[in-house]
């Protein structure tokens, strides 16, 4: 231990340095502090305050969070609306044009609606291909990828690839309604004065292709008698070549009552998620899965299936009986008499069909056949020729019309209902025309490359707040969108000259586009997608304003603890400048006295 020396007066000197020290230091911690507007540089500074601004700077920090998350979604939202008006915009586009043309009955018009449905199906496709930062907006998680492959590769295909786009699909459509005969599929025979007309005896075909007899009237004299005999729906047996795997898709095609198709997507599940919606259960074998799908459809007609290969599922009609309808001409009829046929398509339209007894007849007549003026069974024989000749006009006429574009609106909405999963590529007709492939195709264009989640807002969730959240998401290959793309492109894949038939086949298909911008019973309007993302905006405004407010409150509360008050520190530093000086005149004139001043 050192003992330093001590002498009288060190104490007291020792006191006044460590003032002088004490002073200075506290001046140049005050001359800090009003340069930086801060009260320390380290938190231990703080004393007691650090514990406040420590946690008032990490929620300060988590409303910054909030804040750029919502002005990064802001943009998206702006971005994703826009789009969805323009698509809006061109579906009525296309929708007024076809309109106008059908009530200007302009023969010379129709070609003008298909270059303008293909703009503006060109134009559709930029739209939902936008971009916000270098994220797709409409292809859900899958923000690095395209959407939706162009208008050309949709219409026309990728024949380098050995793709086929719509138009070949449409095409194929056609031909399997139309049947080798023109007629919608339907057999038609005359045995002296009884004509009988038949459904396709294929119990696939008839729940897919052609025309179904609806109803068959007569009036009039009575000579002409019709008839109708219903017919019976085949057993549809589901079979599996393999067990499918957890997660793999299957697609099911089932008729409803108004005689249209709804498409099912059902997905194979172990356990108790196999009994879910859209879902069916795994089962012990094969045969049992089969069953499990069967009985997940809830007692739905079946009318076609698809998969990918494996599992391979496949359905099997057999039985029922194809209906049928007999007009007898039990003796000559008079002028006026009529039979009318009530013809079903399998978009859920009808088409009817009346055929009048004249005195005369155009020998080109599909609504007018002529009465002979042969006495007794040869006359009514060859009036019964002549309803068969007209009947056979009739059918074809109704077949290129009609049908025509109902295969046109059904392949439409088929092709759009392609998918990227396994197994769920469009509908495809068979190749001997009788019914639809159960393998999926790998030679169809599949227009959709996006995410394929079931709930398209979820695929984008912003945090907005500590536990608030938004989602933003969408995918182009939602139902409202999807009509809307099937709609433009149906037009835009067709080609009309100026003949009345392809002026009844242009209205006929303006009927059918307008019911694919309408959405479908129970799912989402564009303008319902459209008010989706309103509410989003509304609550990322609403939530911004929560945290700018937040923000500021909180920073509020930091005044005294992290940062001072110029003007009080100002005040502080110039009077410790003072007492510093003052104590530094002192000192120098204490340094300065000694005890021979006092002897002189």
């Amino acid at each position: 231990m050192t003992i330093n020396a001590f002498a009288a007066g060190t104490y007291r000197f020792d006191r006044q340095s460590a003032s002088l020290v004490g002073m200075k230091n506290q001046l140049d911690g005050l001359a800090r502090q009003l340069s930086t507007g801060r009260t320390s540089e380290t938190y231990g500074g703080l004393g007691a305050g650090r514990t406040t601004s420590l946690s008032a700077h990490a929620a300060i920090s988590a409303q910054d969070g909030y804040l750029a998350a919502i002005t990064s979604a802001e943009t998206r939202v702006k971005v994703t609306s826009a789009s969805l008006t323009q698509l809006k915009t061109l579906a009525d586009s296309t929708q007024a044009n076809l309109t106008n043309i059908v009530s200007s009955r302009n023969q010379a018009l129709p070609q003008t609606s298909v270059q303008l449905a293909a703009n503006n199906l060109s134009a559709a496709v930029d739209a939902l291909n936008q971009q916000v930062g270098g994220v797709y907006v409409f292809s859900g998680r899958a923000t690095d990828t395209s959407p939706v492959v162009s208008d050309q590769a949709i219409l026309n295909g990728v024949p380098s690839e050995g793709l086929d786009g719509l138009k070949t699909l449409i095409a194929e459509q056609k031909a399997a309604d139309l049947g080798p005969a023109g007629n919608g599929r339907l057999s038609q025979s005359l045995a002296g004065s009884s004509l009988t007309l038949s459904e396709d005896g294929s119990g696939e075909a008839r729940a897919n292709l052609g025309f179904s007899l609806e109803a068959a009237t007569s009036s009039g004299s009575g000579a002409l008698v019709a008839n109708r005999t219903a017919g019976t729906k085949a057993d549809v047996t589901l079979s599996l070549a393999e067990q499918p795997a957890e997660g793999s898709q299957v697609r099911v095609v089932v008729q409803l009552a108004d005689g249209s198709q709804k498409t099912l997507d059902l997905t194979a599940r172990a356990g108790e998620a196999g009994n879910g919606p859209g879902s069916f259960l795994i089962g012990a074998t094969k045969e049992a899965t089969a069953l499990n799908l069967k009985a997940a459809l809830g007692g739905a007609d079946i009318a076609s299936v698809q998969s990918a290969n494996p599992p391979g599922l496949a359905a099997a009609f057999t039985g029922g009986r194809p209906a049928s309808a007999t007009v007898a001409l039990g003796s000559q009829p008079v002028a006026g008499d009529a039979i009318t046929l009530k013809l079903g398509m399998h978009d859920g339209t009808t088409r009817t069909i009346t055929l009048t007894a004249g005195a005369t007849a155009d020998a080109t007549s599909a609504t007018t056949f002529a009465i002979s003026d042969k006495p007794g069974a040869a006359g009514i024989a060859e009036t019964a020729a002549n309803l068969d000749a007209t009947l056979k006009r009739a059918l074809q006429q109704a077949a290129a019309t009609d049908l025509s574009a109902s295969s046109t609106a059904r392949a439409s909405l088929n092709f759009f209902e392609g998918s990227p999963v396994a197994g769920l590529s469009p509908r495809r007709v068979n190749a001997d025309g009788d019914g639809y492939a159960q393998t999926a195709s790998s030679k169809t264009v599949i227009w959709y490359k996006g995410d394929t989640a079931a709930d398209a807002r979820g695929t984008v969730a912003v945090q907005v707040g500590t536990s608030r959240t938004v989602e933003i998401g969408a995918q182009a290959n939602e139902e409202a969108i999807r009509r809307s793309l099937a709609g433009i492109a149906a037009v835009a894949a067709e080609r009309f000259s100026g003949a009345t038939t392809d002026g009844d086949r242009f209205q006929a298909l303006s009927n059918r586009a307008a019911t694919l911008f309408t959405a479908g019973e129970g799912a989402a309007s564009l303008e319902d997608m459209g008010t989706d993302f309103g509410l989003a905006a509304s609550s990322m405004a609403n939530a911004k304003s929560v945290a700018g407010a937040t923000k500021a409150t909180l920073e509020n509360s930091l005044d005294g603890v992290d940062t001072v008050s110029t003007e009080e520190v100002a005040a502080k530093l110039l009077s410790l400048q003072t007492q510093l000086q003052a104590s530094y005149k002192v000192t120098s004139i204490l340094s300065e006295m000694s005890l021979v001043n006092f002897l002189r």
